[in-house]
């Protein structure tokens, strides 16, 4: 397995700007469907450069061959999230939980559920763009994978090492996870920073509809991503992505502190 889709933990920098006193805050990053911590290395070494502590956690199934995938549920995903932020929560002030396409499903799902300080996503999946994916489930018994779901950025040269075929039973619990989060939503009680490509050829615009619509009013912050495609977080955007989230999180430990939620 590559060192680079194994599980990450970062040390925040002692002197970053998120780096408020010993164990204050946290990021529980998670990654896409066949894909791994590779594709968003970057944005987790740019949090922990800003002080906080961050865990990339590996999903099952993930970093090893395709055919794994066929034996993991989405039920496994959200308790891999869910217990990634439990960990943090024992041992920092503020956890803030991101993600990439399903990773940011899994993070909003883990939002709705945890004392979260904040979330950050990244085109986060809610919706399928393809009208056949919700019939994976039946699909499945007749046509074992489909092509990869991989790389798509505008910068060129891009390998994010996803798997090379896509195993529609693990489209199957990617719905799963996806509705999930969707039905979630609405008990999300921390602010949420999206970006969100405006050319996106794997997940629809109508992840970011069912976002808007169901979070509590005054909850979510879009920032559009002008130069980047699906996987922003290794795209001409990603610096601006780092950016606006390190600011997003100081600013809402600030909030808290004022607020006396810490």
């Amino acid at each position: 397995m590559d060192s680079l889709q194994r599980p990450m933990t970062l040390s925040g920098a002692p002197d970053g700007v998120l780096a408020r006193g010993p164990g204050s805050t946290a990021v529980a990053l998670f990654h896409g469907f066949t894909s791994g911590p590779f594709s968003i290395a970057p944005w987790a070494t740019a949090l922990a450069q800003a002080g906080a502590a961050v865990e990339v956690p590996l999903l099952a199934g993930h970093g090893t061959r395709w055919e794994d995938l066929e034996q993991f549920t989405a039920a496994d995903w959200r308790s891999i999230a869910r217990q990634t932020v439990d960990d943090l929560l024992a041992t920092h002030e503020h956890v803030f939980v991101a993600g990439l396409s399903m990773g940011g499903a899994l993070a909003l799902d883990a939002a709705a559920h945890r004392p979260v300080a904040g979330t950050m996503v990244v085109n986060p999946a809610l919706r399928f763009a393809s009208a056949a994916a919700p019939l994976a489930g039946l699909l499945r018994h007749a046509v074992r994978t489909v092509a990869p779901i991989a790389n798509d950025t505008m910068r060129p040269g891009v390998d994010e090492r996803a798997y090379t075929r896509t195993p529609l039973a693990g489209v199957r619990q990617v719905g799963a996870v996806q509705k999930a989060a969707r039905l979630a939503l609405p008990d999300i009680d921390s602010p949420v920073l999206a970006f969100r490509s405006t050319a996106d050829h794997v997940v629809p615009h109508s992840s970011m509809t069912v976002l808007g619509r169901r979070l509590a009013p005054g909850l979510l912050t879009v920032r559009p991503l002008y130069n980047s495609y699906h996987v922003a977080t290794l795209d001409w955007d990603a610096g601006l992505i780092h950016d606006e989230s390190i600011a997003f999180m100081s600013a809402t430990v600030d909030s808290r502190r004022r607020e006396g939620l810490s």
